[in-house]
């Protein structure tokens, strides 16, 4: 058996959006991550980011949905977006929630700080999700020109024929 890891909650994600919609919503919504007091010092000076990498435990994927290893992007499909001309691939060349290890990453827009409350847009995980850790997105995680496989590049250009452009999918659900 694999070595194990014990890891813990250093936050929780709040909103008050029904999980459907969250499922079902391409850019996220508002809310906040509650930071725990004993990690409150960890956010110094963290509000001159525009952007945060926040890695959550995906709590509500049981442990039927961590045996998948094959998907289809589904949250498109109910997005009204065709993808039966696309292949079903490998857990890992998606960021469906159904995997072995229910980890989530996010990229979530920081509009402000109070406290130990972090207010961000862009949220995609349910209300209570625990948070693992968050870096800042800065200049030495991006990357200019990406490469993804023909599948990948077919479903962008559905998207943005049906919605637009990315930075226009804040809160887009069908």
């Amino acid at each position: 058996m694999p070595e194990q890891f014990c890891l813990y909650p250093i936050g929780y994600i709040r909103h008050a959006v029904e999980y459907e919609k969250i499922r079902n919503t391409l850019g996220g919504v508002e809310g906040y991550i509650e930071i725990l007091p004993e990690f409150a010092e960890g956010i110094s000076n963290i509000e001159g980011f525009s952007h945060l990498i926040v890695l959550t435990y995906l709590h509500k994927v049981d442990e039927e949905q961590r045996k998948v290893l094959k998907v289809r992007h589904r949250k498109l499909e109910r997005l009204g977006i065709k993808i039966d001309d696309v292949p079903e691939v490998g857990v890992f060349a998606t960021d469906s929630p159904h995997r072995p290890n229910p980890i989530g990453l996010s990229i979530v827009r920081l509009k402000k700080v109070e406290g130990r409350i972090l207010f961000v847009e862009g949220i995609d995980v349910s209300d209570e999700t625990p948070v693992l850790d968050i870096k800042p997105y800065d200049y030495g995680r991006r990357i200019e020109n990406i490469k993804v496989p023909w599948w990948s590049e077919l479903l962008e250009k559905r998207l943005r024929e049906k919605f637009g452009d990315r930075a226009n999918l804040e809160g887009v659900s069908p």
